[in-house]
């Protein structure tokens, strides 16, 4: 682990330097949910956690092949753990996980913080000196206890699995600046982001330190942040009040001359929270010169083995705490003699629940468990989100805010996150309860309308799937595309900007560009009243005093149990509906 004997004072070492020093301004105490931290209390810590990275391997003969290396036997090299877990949007609970095989979709048990404590304590016996555990972003939002406690019923239990290194990912502003500082700040663990800065104040400083080093069996070991810079305009803009964001090619040179140089830094990685697409983009630039991984996140990918590019490799380790990736590296007179990657499922049947975690994890969800618990409606068929193209979560999300506004079009933007909702084999039914409601949609937006010409919506459309396919790994929002009911299209994915769409159906007739039609979105804080969806320049904008959760649950009031499922709302020329990544020129991965 890192040393704590560390006498530099310009060395950001694991020493929990004080944020402050960074620039950063500690929220408010927001007092009115006292009832709810009482049962919190600090926050316990106890073993680690992580996930890992290894080369994709069947079986485990070259861990054992590291594990037997004669110069490790003999003191000359020595091996060191990096387990790295990101995207586990609050998921405290075992919960079902899609994988593809065999050319269709599959159902495992996996995840849950309690799982993960067990494993990560099994890991880490393997290496125990020399093992690091680090989180790139999205932890503490995207479920019921993260959305009604802004965060703060995560944390302790995150602490828990002891981290020693966090980077915010691109929802943690979902609370605003205020409450991500504070939440942050919360983690025992070190802190670390490059390219966040206060705008709202006279000194523009970092939100979070750049960089820090951990010195591990006598070598020192950097590592350089990074959220995605397109954060405030993928989200809501007022999420990022206050925040300035900057891209990594700025500064990313500077910092990796900076730890190797004058740092003396043996081994130096990014971890990244920018989706797959811009983090081989970034690894492909001149400035990630001299880095050895990019330890990536956003986009949910599964990496099995790292991706090489001319200047680095990159990983990423899925989602939902359903993985962790393993990486092992060993190091022989200052160089890099071997190493080995793993993505490893976290499997309860392998790995029992830590009963202290599960404790904590009853004791977090006690003051909203009543409300968490009870069930709104129920599905026959599986919900989940994981096809790029359309999705039968989204199609339940849509068909509700139809139903309910009964417009022309009905819109749900394209989001990742949320693990599937598996029906019980016995019963063919699957509760949806509030807390997994508050997983499709852990933003509860108010719903807004708005009346579009033609042309606008053909023009959007090309937007939206220039964000989600841009050949420019850096126009992709990380997002997939848009999702809808009450309209048809047909699009090519390879054409270039401005024509992929190839047909548009409103209510099965031909779209009139010239026609003016009804729409039903949801607002996003910070849009000019104008604007839906982000399609700018709408007409009659009108907020309609109703919550999306709200319509979601009128919904399932009144048709339970619903079978929501995948009927050619969207169609790709050259990509079949069961499409799982989006495609990245040169690279060869695939989801699994």
């Amino acid at each position: 682990m890192s040393d704590h004997s560390c006498k530099d004072p310009n060395c950001n070492c694991n020493c929990h330097e004080p944020l402050e020093n960074a620039g950063v301004k500690k929220g408010a105490h927001d007092s009115t949910r006292r009832d709810f931290l009482k049962y919190v209390g600090v926050g316990a810590v106890g073993l680690g956690l992580g996930p890992a990275i290894t080369y994709w391997l069947q079986d485990e003969g070259k861990i054992q092949e590291i594990v037997k290396n004669p110069a490790l036997a003999s003191g000359k090299a020595q091996r060191f753990t990096f387990l790295h877990t990101a995207d586990l949007h609050g998921q405290l609970d075992i919960h079902d996980e899609f994988f593809w095989e065999n050319g269709k979709p599959v159902y495992k048990k996996r995840g849950g913080f309690a799982t993960l404590k067990t494993m990560i304590e099994e890991l880490k016996k393997e290496n125990p000196l020399n093992t690091l555990l680090i989180d790139g972003g999205d932890c503490f939002q995207g479920s019921g206890v993260a959305s009604l406690t802004e965060g703060r019923g995560i944390v302790p239990v995150a602490n828990m699995l002891n981290y020693d290194l966090v980077l915010p990912g691109n929802w943690e502003v979902a609370y605003g600046k205020q409450m991500m500082i504070h939440d942050m700040n919360s983690y025992t663990a070190a802190k670390v982001c490059a390219n966040m800065f206060h705008s709202d104040d006279l000194t523009h400083d970092l939100l979070f330190p750049p960089y820090q080093i951990f010195n591990m069996g006598g070598i020192r070991v950097g590592f350089i942040g990074y959220n995605d810079p397109l954060t405030p305009v993928r989200q809501s803009p007022d999420y990022s009040k206050g925040i300035r964001f900057t891209k990594p090619e700025k500064d990313l040179a500077k910092y990796v001359k900076i730890l190797r140089e004058e740092k003396g830094c043996t081994l130096v990685f990014v971890v990244s929270h920018m989706g797959l697409s811009q983090q081989v983009h970034l690894a492909r630039l001149e400035c990630s010169e001299g880095v050895d991984y990019i330890l990536g996140a956003d986009t949910h990918e599964r990496v099995r083995k790292p991706i090489e590019t001319k200047y680095t490799k990159v990983t990423e380790p899925g989602a939902f705490g359903s993985f962790i990736s393993k990486l092992d590296i060993v190091i022989e007179d200052g160089k890099i003699k071997d190493e080995s990657y793993q993505l490893l499922d976290v499997d309860p049947e392998k790995y029992p629940e830590d009963e202290e975690v599960k404790q904590m994890i009853t004791r977090v969800k006690r003051p909203i468990k009543k409300i968490l618990n009870e069930v709104i409606g129920q599905t026959k068929t599986t919900l989940e989100r994981y096809y790029i193209i359309e999705t039968p979560m989204d199609n339940l999300i849509t068909d509700a805010v139809m139903w309910k506004f009964k417009t022309d079009i009905a819109v749900s933007n394209g989001f990742r996150f949320c693990p599937p909702l598996v029906p019980d084999p016995k019963t063919g039914l699957a509760d949806i309860t509030h807390n997994y409601l508050w997983s499709m949609l852990p933003v509860n937006s108010e719903v807004k309308t708005a009346d579009v010409k033609g042309k606008q919506i053909w023009n959007w459309l090309e937007k939206e799937l220039e964000n989600a396919f841009s050949p420019d790994p850096r126009k992709r929002f990380g997002g997939w595309f848009v999702r809808y009911n009450g309209m048809s299209v047909v699009f090519t994915i390879g054409n270039e900007k401005g024509k992929r769409v190839q047909e548009v159906c409103i209510k099965d007739q031909p779209i009139d560009l010239e026609k003016t039609y009804t729409m039903v979105a949801c607002e996003r804080d910070g849009d000019p009243d104008n604007m839906l969806c982000r399609m700018p320049n709408v007409h009659n904008a009108c907020r309609q005093n109703v919550m999306l959760h709200d319509v979601l649950i009128d919904y399932l009031a009144e048709f339970s149990p619903v079978s929501p499922k995948i009927e050619g709302r969207a169609v790709a020329t050259d990509a079949a509906p069961t499409l799982l990544t989006q495609a990245i020129k040169g690279i060869d991965y695939e989801f699994m």
